[in-house]
Formats: C-alpha cells, structure tokens, sequence
C-alpha cells in the first residue's frame, strides 16, 4: 500500500441488515475512491459469498478480510459485548486501529456496545474523560451544524459539556474547514440565569476558555445554523435528533399524500417535481449519515442501524474526510492548546499584585 491510501476497517455483519449493506457500500465507495482500502471484519464465508453478488471491476488488493467468529446483535447488552463475545466482528474492527493496520473504523451496530468497545480497544485521550457522539444536522444556511452529545452519555458534568465542546470546535474546524467554529450550549433561553445548574456552570467555564463561544442556543437555533457547533448533555442530545428526524419524515410523508391526493395535485407536484426533489436531497437524513465518536485514541465512525448502502456509503464519505483532514491530530491539538490556556489563566490569577496596600488601612 501506497502511503497516500486511506484504510477503514468496517465491522461487516452489524447493523438491521448487515452484509447486504456494508459489503455493496464499500465497494461502490472503492470505485469512487481509488486511494480507498477496506478492513472487511467478519465471518469469511459470508463475506465471500456477498462480494459475489457486487462485481468484479476492481482488483482483489481493494479490501482484507479480517475474521471474527461472532456478531453482535442490537439487542445484546455492554457485558455481552465486551466480556462474552470477545472475537466479534465489531471488535476485530476496533483492534485493527489499535494495530495500526487501519486509519478509521465504522460499524452500524449496537451504539452502546460499539461506544463500549471503541472506548476499551483504543482509550480516550488525554484530558477527555468520556468520549461523545458528533453529527451533523442541516440548516436553512445551506450548510450544517454539528451537535453533540448524541446519546453517549446521559448524565454530565460542567466540566464534561466543555470538553464537548473543545471535541466539536476541533470537528467543525478540521472536517467541514470552518474557522474558529462558534459554539453554542443548548438551553432553554438565552439569558444567562437560564437552565440548571450544570448548565450554568457550563456557560461560565465555555466563557473562560479559549473557544469562540456564542452562548446560549436554544431548540429552534439547531436548524437555523446560529452557530457551528452546538453542546448539550447525550439524554437531551439524543432525543432532539430523534425528533428532528420524526419531523422530517412527517412532512415527507405529508408532501407525498397531499401531492397524490388528486388529478390536479399530481399534475401541480409534476410541475415542482425539480424542485421537490432539491428539497429532498437537502433533508435526506441518510446525506448526513455517520456521527463520529469523539475523544478516542483513533477514529471511529458510527452509523444508523437501519441504513441502507446508500447512507451507508455517506457514513464511509465521513470515515475518509475525518481521516483526510487529520480529525485526531486536530482535536489532539485543541485539547492541548486549550489546556494550556487554562494553565496560563490560572497561574495569571495565583500570581501576587504589584500593588502596594492602602496605608492607611
């Protein structure tokens, strides 16, 4: 392999549908992106048998299979995964970053399990307590905001939400190239007194560092694109993207009917069907598919369950610019940077005055 090539190992058999997804995807991914090589990691035979239904166009050296006997199931818990299936296709998948044979790894399985196993297999980095959840959500801006956390982690600290925030800041910047990213902590107005206590001293510890921070969000500023990057705790996280793609589908659905409701509805939708159609790229949730799991000692990409290869393929698309634009070496280097800033202030307000005192007191 050439030292331009970028490897994803990718946990084959995981996900609701498996081999049907992954191996498709990663192959029309490899005749998009030549440079690309995959870490096929799951049981042989199955994979054999699903590379034969996808063609034969590149040469053999695009993908490794790498075997693992078991598979983890959606429904199986963290102590399964970790402790009773230890040759699973999910933490060959891992190990072959922690080997060095891979430069990211993407599995669309169990999320508590692949988080579990991600965390054990490669460590988190210095300074980073818990790792996150990041993904992006589109705005009427046109662009994206990044947001985090997903449902990693359902109770945090102060001091954990800062840390998210340094994980996305270093995202925005190094994979969707924004400078200084702003960064804003979702809250229930934007006032200062707002939210509770953990949130409060969130906002005052994200005031005193280093990070080009906005203030407090709230739920409608997701979608407007406010800011770059938005933080909030993995319970909270979780079930505004959750409801983000509910109202997504429901209008959808609702387009669809009302558009083929009558004669005059289908020739009216024939007509806005170019534009119909733009708007649905730009709300295809599966276009924004693959959250990075953040704070890890290597990159590891987490897709829907129920992705098809299309999304799929996009997830792959995230693996590959995380790994392209440097994301561990950028987030390494936030977190040290702001580190250090934090040292400086702090020793800046221990340090003595030269100020005499008032003589007559």
């Amino acid at each position: 392999m050439s030292a331009t090539e970028i490897r994803i190992a990718i946990d084959c058999m995981g996900g609701d549908i498996g081999l049907p997804v992954t191996i498709p995807a990663a192959y029309q991914f490899a005749l998009q992106n030549p440079d690309t090589r995959f870490l096929l990691a799951g049981q042989p035979a199955a994979i054999e048998d699903a590379l034969k239904g996808v063609g034969r166009q590149l040469p053999r050296d695009w993908y490794e299979i790498l075997p693992a006997s078991e598979i983890i199931l959606m429904d199986d818990s963290v102590e399964v995964a970790l402790r009773r299936k230890k040759d699973s296709s999910m933490r060959v998948a891992a190990q072959a970053v922690k080997d060095g044979r891979a430069d990211a790894c993407i599995s669309a399985g169990n999320t508590g399990a692949w988080m579990a196993i991600s965390r054990y297999v490669l460590k988190t980095l210095d300074g980073i307590d818990r790792p996150a959840i990041a993904t992006s959500i589109p705005n009427v801006k046109g662009g994206a905001t990044t947001m985090l956390d997903l449902g990693a982690n359902v109770d945090c600290s102060a001091e954990h939400l800062l840390q998210f925030a340094i994980m996305g800041s270093a995202l925005a910047s190094t994979v969707d190239h924004r400078e200084h990213p702003t960064i804003g902590l979702l809250n229930i107005g934007e006032e200062v007194i707002k939210g509770n206590e953990v949130v409060k001293q969130a906002a005052e510890l994200l005031r005193g560092s280093a990070l080009n921070f906005y203030g407090n969000v709230e739920g409608d500023d997701i979608c407007k694109g406010t800011v770059d990057v938005i933080v909030c705790d993995g319970f909270v996280g979780n079930v505004v993207l959750k409801s983000i793609e509910g109202v997504a589908k429901m209008i959808a659905t609702m387009m669809r009917a009302e558009f083929t409701r009558d004669a005059w509805s289908l020739a009216t939708g024939a007509l806005a069907k170019p534009a119909l159609n733009r708007l649905r790229d730009r709300v295809d949730n599966r276009r924004y598919n693959g959250a990075a799991l953040l704070g890890l000692r290597g990159i590891v990409i987490k897709s829907h369950g129920s992705a098809d290869a299309y999304a799929f393929g996009w997830a792959l698309q995230r693996a590959r610019g995380a790994v392209h634009n440097g994301l561990l070496e950028g987030t390494t280097k936030a977190i040290d940077s702001l580190r250090l800033s934090l040292q400086e202030a702090a020793a800046k307000a221990a340090a003595p005055t030269n100020e005499s005192s008032d003589p007559g007191l």
